[in-house]
């Protein structure tokens, strides 16, 4: 026990260091906007509600129709993705109740798990989606109808396949699955138990039996995966060189038998050869297409995967002397297209698997990173009692992991032809020596010392003035929405933008869809679907200069207004610099301290004041700087910073706190906030801090009756004789004919004062009611005359 407190002790000891190098990267900066449920209820957000019962699990969104549809609890919706308000289509698709008696006889839950839960909508064709569902731990399949118009048809009907190698049996164990040109690539059990996962080949159309599958229950081929995403990406220019990639983690079979290590994979697979596939999308295709790639060995690995290689993704923050901070629990994973097909931009939301250091990051990876592990060396291991190495022996040829393609060797049409040094290589070795570095070798942003941490992301890419940016919208586990944005070059300044609170408990955000043209986001959680736009440019401010030092690339400033940009926008008419964010050179008049009022306050010394100042900008501090007067002379400005701690000026939220007022603390107050080289003045307060003694002396004047010629010391250090009542005349003072008329005055009176002026008030006012009744009387009298000496006329 002693042991293992000391290795404790020392594991905490060197994550220090490497915790204060993550936070510096975007672990502790605040969001620009922070936007409560109730204030997105209120305002443009578009909420769909059926309720946690509702079990939602899956969206799938499509841009060119307009409809969205979600799977849940035994339903599938059908929503219009412009107006989620309106009423929802929806199909009642329950497991069969046989199903659901094994299913509670095998003691699961009712409620939550003897259901079918909707877990896979892929599109197919313009007209039908393909769905999976749990089916009370039973698997079941079918396909949608949605017709032309949606509107008017919403059908489903099953396919006599099991769902199995296509969908899990539980309802939350993560798995992923993807449909291209009829043949489904998953990620999933295929069993009760969850036991014996693989990536699976199957088609969707047609009656086929035919599959592919990982090695099942090898250690080496998969171990204990839990599947994120699955992707298809084309190699090269021949659509036979085309590859599945698979995004999963594991328990690293590198760290040794006791090491529990979670390591983060991309696998891959080549994809079928779509040759002779009937090209028709008017409905759902019953011929099977002709597999000319990965169909398995000929004599070995039959029915198995010849082409399943997987790498190692890391995700690491450098830290001192060689040590590494690895966030490596994957968690999510986003492909942005590019121009370039072959090319697109991976990214990937890590997570971490400790319980001394909690957080997350997101890594970006280059699919030639990716290609490069691909191509590199084995990892080898004799033995499970031997260690893992590089393999540096023959490869065989082909090599192994190559898809047969013309591009490779034209002799090789299948994987049946390859030879069987090929096919038994491929048995031992399917781990790459070589792992995946994310572009610049660190994470493009971390999130640590946070309550919630990062599930889902999706990326669009902004182009202004000819530069692109890349706005990432990342949920939280906690239902919040956060908006970042990044440069191309991955390492500039890394902006959070917004953290938006979307739903009102703090629920997972389960699915993210971006619906690029209409400038959308879809925010997807156990019993609720949001519809967001993707700005909200009129909550940075009312100015040029706020609007500019946002950064965000949706907006601009259209001269009025912050407003949203739009891609084909006049570059005359719109000012923004997401660059440098620098308004000086976009605003043509920025603010100038002489603009912001100021207040005058009075004050008593020895009481507190309180100089309210708040920035709309959580992460922005903001300073105090005072001109003391003293007399008739005003000192230089004086910076009050969060280090001035005279036990008298307290920094908090809301302004600034002056206990135990003196009068030396009379002055100019200005509260000001400064992002990057613009200084922004937010408020300014004249503060006149009145003597007690003045209180004092008034006090014992009322209790004496005559104060005789003592000297009183006035505002701001001037001292003024109190004269001496002529005979015959009134002791008041000031004089009748000085009246007080601010606040001003009335301190410099005392309580007497103060007295007879509410009492000079009160009686005014009671005059002026009593003018009034008495007009009031004297018309109505006047109307009683009139009606009496000219009577209405009566009608003939």
């Amino acid at each position: 026990m002693a042991a293992m407190f000391i290795s404790s002790q020392i594991l905490i000891v060197l994550l220090v260091p490497l915790w204060s190098s993550v936070s510096q990267t975007w672990g502790t900066t605040g969001p620009r906007l922070q936007i409560s449920h109730s204030e997105l209820k209120n305002g443009s957000a578009v909420f769909w509600e059926p309720g946690v019962q509702a079990g939602l699990q899956v969206l799938l969104l499509d841009e060119d129709h307009g409809w969205l549809l979600v799977g849940g609890k035994d339903h599938v919706y059908l929503l219009d993705s412009d107006r989620l308000d309106q009423p929802a289509h929806s199909i009642y698709w329950p497991p069969p109740r046989e199903h659901v008696e094994l299913c509670i006889l095998a003691g699961k839950s009712p409620e939550n798990e003897c259901a079918n839960f909707v877990r896979l909508l892929q599109t197919v064709n313009k007209t039908h989606v393909f769905v999976c569902g749990t089916g009370a731990f039973n698997p079941q399949c079918g396909f949608l109808l949605l017709g032309r118009h949606t509107q008017t048809t919403f059908s489903i009907f099953d396919v006599p396949e099991s769902g199995r190698g296509k969908c899990p049996f539980s309802p939350t164990e993560p798995f992923t699955a993807l449909l291209t040109d009829g043949e489904l690539y998953a990620g999933t059990s295929v069993d009760f138990m969850g036991a014996n996962a693989a990536v699976f080949r199957t088609s969707v159309q047609g009656n086929v039996h035919h599959y592919i599958r990982t090695e099942a229950f090898d250690h080496n081929w998969l171990n204990e995966p839990e599947f994120v995403g699955s992707f298809s990406v084309p190699d090269t220019l021949s659509p036979d060189d085309d590859k599945v990639y698979f995004f999963f983690r594991e328990a690293a079979v590198e760290a040794g038998q006791w090491d529990k290590r979670v390591f983060s994979r991309v696998a891959r697979v080549c994809k079928v050869d779509p040759y002779g596939r009937d090209g028709s999308d008017s409905g759902v295709s019953l011929s099977s297409p002709v597999s000319q790639n990965d169909v398995g060995g000929k004599r070995s690995l039959i029915n198995r995967w010849t082409t399943f290689l997987k790498a190692r993704l890391v995700c690491s923050v450098p830290g001192p002397s060689g040590i590494d901070t690895h966030f490596d629990q994957l968690v999510d994973v986003f492909i942005l297209e590019t121009k370039d097909p072959q090319n697109p931009i991976v990214y990937g939301v890590f997570g971490t698997s400790s319980s001394v250091f909690i957080g997350s990051a997101v890594c970006v990876y280059s699919m030639a990173s990716i290609r490069a592990a691909f191509n590199g060396p084995f990892a080898h291991r004799e033995s499970p009692d031997h260690r893992w190495v590089e393999f540096k022996g023959r490869v065989p040829y082909p090599r192994p992991g190559a898809c047969p393609s013309a591009t490779n060797d034209a002799l090789y049409r299948s994987t049946k032809d390859f030879p069987d040094d090929v096919v038994s290589f491929m048995r031992q070795h399917q781990l790459m020596w070589e792992p995946v570095v994310p572009l610049e070798g660190r994470p493009v942003l971390t999130r640590v010392n946070v309550p919630y941490r990062l599930t889902r992301v999706v990326v669009d890419q902004v182009e202004v003035d000819g530069r692109p940016y890349y706005v990432l919208h990342l949920g939280t586990d906690h239902g919040k929405l956060l908006k970042t944005v990044m440069r191309e070059d991955y390492m500039s300044e890394v902006i959070l933008l917004e953290e938006l609170t979307v739903f009102q408990s703090p629920s997972p955000v389960l699915g993210l869809e971006l619906s690029t043209k209409k400038q959308q986001v879809y925010v997807l959680g156990e019993g609720a679907l949001v519809q967001l736009e993707v700005q909200r440019c009129e909550r940075y401010g009312p100015d040029c200069a706020s609007c500019c030092l946002a950064k965000d690339p949706y907006c601009s400033w259209d001269g009025q207004t912050c407003s949203r940009l739009f891609p084909n926008s006049k570059r005359r008419s719109r000012r923004q610099d997401v660059k440098h964010g620098d308004p000086w050179s976009q605003c043509p008049a920025t603010e100038e301290s002489d603009s912001v009022p100021v207040q005058t306050l009075f004050a008593v010394a020895g009481n507190s004041s309180f100089l309210e100042c708040e920035s709309r900008l959580p992460q922005m501090n903001v300073s105090w700087a005072v001109k003391r007067h003293d007399g008739a002379q005003t000192t230089a400005p004086e910076i009050l910073t969060f280090h001035t701690d005279d036990g008298r000026h307290l920094h908090i939220s809301r302004g600034l706190l002056v206990l135990r007022l003196q009068p030396e603390d009379s002055g100019l107050y200005t509260c000001s906030v400064r992002e990057h080289s613009y200084t922004r003045i937010l408020a300014r307060y004249r503060l006149h801090v009145v003597p007690d003694l003045l209180l004092r002396a008034h006090r014992h004047h009322d209790q004496q009756g005559t104060l005789g010629t003592a000297e009183l010391k006035g505002f701001l250090g001037h001292t003024e004789a109190r004269p001496q009542p002529l005979p015959g005349h009134s002791s008041l003072w000031p004089p009748r004919q000085q009246l007080v008329r601010s606040y001003k005055d009335l301190l410099m009176g005392g309580t007497a004062d103060l007295d007879r002026h509410c009492e000079q008030l009160w009686l005014r006012e009671k005059r002026r009611q009593q003018k009034l009744r008495a007009l009031k009387l004297k018309q109505e009298s006047k109307k009683a005359r009139v009606r009496r000496n000219y009577p209405p006329e009566s009608r003939l």
